[in-house]
């Protein structure tokens, strides 16, 4: 069976775990906090937490900026349920987008109106690592009409005194967007480090805070370490010091903390991250781009434009044409085949719990024949040519048996 994303974990990965565990230092500690340092510096984003995952994260910033019963979050509806899942752990009303025909990402020109006097958040989502038209949001929550529907009920919401632009970039670490890299697109971004991820710690998040004015990123980065900590003042580090025991509990936060065993994982990771990961990620989606290039049926992904470079996690293909009961066969034909493919994403209308909340699939046409012609392709550092050849020849013979008995 050729897996669909495994990690890549090997000698170096090892070592740095094994140090790790010999040091005696497991939980949050010196090398979360190097990685903290690494990852600012490789966005250049001004501050950087590590928390145990990007749903964490999402949920820390929504609670601090005091999204609350009556509120709305304005995200896509084609994107993981965690991005609408904390939204209605604050009790507030994911307020859904439809996304962009060619790049899956959400359709920046129907935000407006979307918006009114009960929007706190836009949450973009980065689909498959390629990052949204973060300079066309940024100025749309800028502009005098929008900023005067805003109504600000907290004080961190009236420091900001618009809506705020949080990034779910759960998919595109180390994506490209005019010249700047993800995380420091806009005010607050998200990265996950889950096991399936480019970059993973096993599990994982990160914040990046780039605040140009209003705030001050670092009081933030250290509010944050206290609402990931219980609300508890000191970390286990800073308890260690020579009669430093004492602390206090300012408020009653979460246990969010990453550990140093999972940065560990992420600092190797890191360190080779453009100059191998990437590199080896951006191959495989052009070899399966150009297997693809000359049939009709094949509507291969965006992953780089003038302005954008994706971070190549998601080599999103899409049959022109088919139901999605003919995508459905064509993906067990595949495992029937011995290779692993997936689905990126079933959008959130059509799950259970959002039609019972009222969401209708029929408003957004363009997630939904998305959906229904999606294929996901392995990618991951490991895979070989070899392996890219069987998976591209095999969908190929799949396909073009299917189409050949329309």
């Amino acid at each position: 069976m050729i897996p669909f994303s495994p990690p890549r974990i090997d000698e170096l990965v090892i070592n740095e775990v094994i140090d790790t565990l010999k040091s005696g230092w497991i939980t949050t500690g010196p090398k979360t906090k190097r990685f903290e340092k690494l990852l600012a510096e490789y966005t250049n984003s001004q501050n950087v937490i590590c928390l145990s995952s990007a749903t964490a994260g999402l949920e820390l910033v929504l609670r601090w900026f005091g999204v609350k019963p009556g509120d709305e979050v304005i995200l896509p509806a084609y994107t993981y349920t965690a991005t609408a899942n904390v939204v209605l752990h604050c009790g507030a009303k994911p307020v859904m987008a439809d996304v962009n025909s060619d790049d899956f990402n959400i359709n920046v020109n129907i935000l407006k109106t979307l918006i009114n006097k009960n929007t706190k958040v836009i949450i973009p989502v980065d689909f498959a690592g390629l990052p949204c038209d973060y300079d066309k949001i940024n100025q749309l929550v800028s502009q005098e009409d929008v900023v005067k529907l805003f109504s600000p009920q907290t004080e961190e919401q009236q420091k900001l005194g618009r809506i705020l632009v949080l990034a779910d970039a759960a998919h595109s670490i180390g994506a490209i967007y005019k010249g700047k890299k993800s995380g420091a697109l806009t005010d607050i971004t998200v990265f996950s480090f889950h096991a399936v991820k480019n970059l993973t710690t096993a599990e994982g998040g990160a914040i990046s805070f780039n605040f140009n004015e209003a705030f001050d990123n670092q009081e933030l980065y250290n509010f944050f370490n206290i609402f990931s900590l219980h609300g508890q003042n000191k970390d286990a580090l800073a308890k260690t010091k020579r009669g430093n025991w004492k602390y206090d509990i300012l408020m009653p936060g979460y246990k969010f903390n990453m550990t140093d065993i999972m940065a560990s994982i992420g600092i190797v990771e890191l360190q080779r991250y453009d100059n191998d990961m990437l590199i080896k990620r951006r191959h495989i989606f052009n070899r399966y781009t150009d297997a693809f290039a000359k049939y009709q049926w094949a509507e291969t992904p965006i992953f780089e434009t003038a302005d954008k470079i994706s971070s190549f996690h998601i080599y999103a293909l899409r049959i022109r044409h088919i139901s999605e009961e003919e995508r459905d066969t064509i993906i067990q034909k595949m495992f029937d085949n011995e290779i692993s493919v997936n689905v990126h994403f079933k959008p959130l209308p059509m799950f259970s719990l959002y039609k019972e909340l009222g969401y209708k699939i029929e408003d957004y046409p363009h997630s939904f024949d998305n959906y229904m012609r999606e294929i996901s392709l392995p990618v991951y550092y490991d895979l070989t040519d070899i392996q890219i050849n069987t998976i591209t020849t095999t969908l190929i013979r799949i396909i073009e048996t299917l189409k050949c008995k329309e």
